[in-house]
């Protein structure tokens, strides 16, 4: 969430060159991470959960943040900027923290009135935020970005909705697979690692096609199948055989690699050089703001159709029900970020 004040001045030099974008997004997953990193994880955790418990899937990530930061110390000397007599918009990035903070917790709230509030108080922050950056001479976020640049405004708003569409699938698949199927968590994640598998032999090709055919093209085709992935995933039951369910997944996979590279070409190629760094951490918000409206859908529709009860075989019928509902209105979601997507106008002229 704190991408674009951390990654305000921080500019692409002048003599730096993308000559394949969309070959470097390809190889890329939607976390902006190398997609083949996330093969393994699903089935990781599911090992780590059946063995250890749930909390060592937490608990795990101790060890490994305390080594990349004991690298980053090491290895990493430092970082250059071309600031220039630019100064730190702290009042900018206040706002900026105070509104994300608002909004996404609000989301978590909701349908309470509480969440209402909360999101009220964000947006309120939100029109303090756009109104001081628009008279501040160095503003955290330039605002030009957004001024008849169409391909960055829907690029970020397609990036949004495929978050917000896709993030919470495994969470309702973890929980389908192993209280409506009654599978083990390590099977479940065996499973579940369909998805990520097929979006990593897709997303490379597809970054690199992006460079010669209209990314809106391409992302559109992807957000296009992640929708009829999700059509699939709304109609599982507790008899739906796994085949079909690996089915839903692949689609989803497919739909992810096919998306995700090509959009971010067209972000990253819809601004000038010295702006790189501002459209990367704008990805950066997109994908967490995205994630967390895919769980407060999620989470609002169990806390309307299950309430405060706890899983057990009593409930599993509106878990059934949460799961269908959820997977229902994520599709509708991706209805609109496929007419986002291909909104964005072409980049190749």
């Amino acid at each position: 969430m704190g991408g674009i004040p951390g990654l305000r001045h921080i500019n692409c030099h002048r003599d730096c060159r993308f000559s394949s974008r969309g070959a470097w997004a390809g190889h890329r997953d939607h976390h902006g991470h190398r997609p083949r990193r996330s093969l393994n994880w699903s089935v990781f955790g599911g090992i780590l959960t059946q063995h250890f418990g749930w909390p060592s899937i937490f608990l795990v990530n101790v060890p490994l943040g305390i080594l990349v930061l004991i690298s980053t110390l090491v290895y990493i000397p430092g970082e250059w900027a071309e600031t220039g007599n630019h100064g730190f918009d702290l009042t900018g990035a206040v706002l900026y923290c105070l509104m994300l903070v608002g909004t996404l917790y609000g989301l978590t709230l909701l349908p309470t009135p509480s969440g209402i509030l909360w999101m009220i108080m964000g947006a309120v922050f939100l029109y303090g935020f756009v109104w001081g950056e628009r008279q501040r001479p160095s503003p955290m976020l330039d605002l030009s970005l957004f001024r008849n640049n169409s391909t960055f405004i829907f690029s970020n708003i397609a990036a949004m909705i495929n978050y917000a569409m896709v993030f919470a699938v495994g969470f309702l698949m973890s929980l389908y697979l192993q209280y409506n199927r009654g599978l083990d968590p390590q099977t479940a994640g065996v499973i579940l690692v369909t998805m990520p598998v097929v979006q990593t032999v897709i997303s490379p090709p597809a970054g690199h096609f992006s460079d010669s055919i209209e990314p809106r093209i391409l992302a559109t085709a992807g957000m296009a199948c992640t929708t009829a992935g999700l059509g699939v995933m709304a109609l599982v039951s507790p008899s739906t055989s796994l085949s079909f369910i690996i089915a839903g997944l692949m689609i989803l996979g497919l739909g992810y690699g096919l998306f995700s590279s090509p959009n971010t070409n067209a972000i990253m190629s819809a601004v000038e050089v010295h702006h790189l760094g501002v459209a990367s951490a704008m990805v950066s918000t997109m994908r967490a703001v995205g994630q967390m409206i895919s769980m407060a859908i999620a989470m609002m529709v169990f806390s309307i159709i299950i309430g405060s009860r706890p899983i057990s075989p009593l409930v599993y019928p509106e878990l059934q029900l949460s799961v269908t509902v959820t997977f229902s209105l994520f599709l509708l979601l991706g209805l609109f970020g496929i007419w986002a997507s291909y909104s964005r106008g072409k980049i190749h002229r």
